[in-house]
């Protein structure tokens, strides 16, 4: 792969494209630009579409009758780099160390989706592609894909395929093809507690009114048992057994326990008894505090009882959990839970469908035999993951496709944390996956 490939990848990185940002609403909107300019570089037609928020990017090749139709989705929008301190080097300034690239978005997903881009050029410069191609690359999912939904329903007949593939999940360990055939859903749910009518002298007012975060750190231990099971009622209900076939293979991957302290740097592993940390983060549902705050947050002590307290919640969800369900159970159960002399408010937020389909489809098959032929040598790994991706429920909701999921990234990628990384060599993996893949694809039409 010439140098110049790399050096726009990391043109590419230096688009600070936080979509969560007012702020940075210029920078996100240029980077779509500076994408749609590079694909239309490499001789697809392309349209970079305004939505309500940030635009999306559409390319496609010359689209020829009998042709299998496949969509390669990603996104350009990144996360926060907070907190900023705690980078070895610029977030948005690409640094390599050790065949290694660390920048917000190396992996998440801009490392990712170019690497497909770049197998695309390739075959291009060869000839025609053996499929007919559609490219969506979005700039919201990291803020849940709101305006995604719209934009595919308002133009649902120039976007049908035969099915949509994604590489913004992981492998299992380094060099073994990783198919993901199931990804936990989301709910959003922030619970804010007040008290008094401001904050309050600690001395004077102790003992006489309720405090605020006392009350918040109280309504957090409730959601859980002692040993890491979810307290609310009705939580688990519908959620079916997981598959034996399932927990054989699991157990069988280069990355168990052992490996996940290590990547974490947990001290300890805990959560739901009866389950390995793979089944727990693959297929069991939680609630997780994701933020908790209230009070004098600065140096030294300001005697005061706060008038308000926050917590950030996220539940990932399983195969028959809704999110709308699911937060309505958790606002019941805090509801019966809350001390006396505060008030709660429930704020909502993002949610998405959990997503499962079979890794042993015929497109299943053709996207195992490309990874192989991406990563050889190594047996490969067909797993769920825990994160969410929530437009895949989308697509096959307005579009009626299923996704394929074809990992890149690796365990110790730090997606959304300081740091963030993408080994070169994955980097060029992926250009190998992508020219592998549309022609399995295309064989197994």
């Amino acid at each position: 792969m010439p140098a110049s490939a790399v050096d726009e990848y990391f043109q590419f990185l230096r688009f600070p494209s936080i979509s969560t940002d007012p702020e940075r609403a210029a920078d996100v909107t240029a980077c779509a630009a500076w994408l749609g300019e590079k694909l239309t570089a490499i001789g697809l037609h392309t349209e970079v579409h305004a939505t309500a928020r940030h635009p999306i990017v559409i390319a496609r090749n010359d689209h020829q009758a009998g042709r299998l139709t496949v969509m390669i989705y990603g996104h350009y929008d990144v996360q926060p780099v907070d907190p900023v301190e705690l980078w070895t080097s610029p977030p948005f300034e690409p640094r390599v160390e050790n065949g290694v690239v660390f920048a917000r978005g190396a992996t998440d997903n801009k490392g990712q989706i170019f690497a497909h881009i770049l197998g695309i050029e390739e075959a291009l410069r060869e000839g025609e592609l053996p499929v007919n191609l559609i490219l969506l690359i979005e700039g919201e999912e990291e803020i849940g894909s709101a305006n995604l939904a719209t934009f595919l329903s308002s133009h649902r007949e120039e976007l049908r395929c035969d099915l949509v593939a994604i590489s913004d999940t992981g492998m299992v360990a380094p060099g073994v093809p990783t198919l993901t055939y199931g990804l936990r859903g989301i709910a959003a749910l922030e619970v804010r507690v007040t008290g008094s009518a401001m904050d309050l002298h600690s001395g004077i007012y102790g003992g006489a009114v309720a405090n605020p975060a006392t009350a918040i750190a109280r309504l957090i231990a409730c959601l859980h048992h002692s040993d890491g099971r979810v307290a609310v009622p009705g939580f688990y209900d519908g959620i079916p057994v997981l598959a034996q076939w399932e927990r054989e293979a699991w157990a069988a991957l280069p990355f168990g326990d052992a490996e996940m302290a290590a990547v974490t740097g947990a001290p300890e592993l805990v959560g739901e008894p009866g389950f390995t940390s793979l089944e727990r983060t693959w297929a069991r549902p939680t609630i997780e505090v994701n933020g908790i705050g209230g009070g004098f947050q600065g140096t030294g002590t300001k005697t005061v009882i706060p008038r308000e307290a926050f917590a950030k919640l996220t539940c990932r969800l399983v195969p028959g959990q809704q999110p709308h369900d699911v937060v309505e159970k958790v606002k019941a159960h805090l509801s019966s839970h809350t001390p006396r002399g505060v008030r709660v408010e429930f704020l909502g937020g993002h949610g998405a469908e959990p997503y499962y389909t079979d890794p042993h489809s015929k497109f299943g098959q053709a996207a195992q035999k490309a990874l192989q032929e991406a990563f050889p040598g190594r047996p490969l790994a067909l797993i769920r993951e825990g994160g969410s991706i929530p437009i895949v429920n989308t697509f096959k909701e307005v579009l009626g496709v299923e996704t394929l999921l074809l990992g890149l990234a690796l365990p110790d990628c730090r997606a959304h944390a300081p740091d963030e990384n993408f080994p070169l060599e994955n980097f060029h993996a992926g250009i190998r996956l992508n020219r592998a893949l549309l022609a399995a694809l295309a064989a197994a039409k």
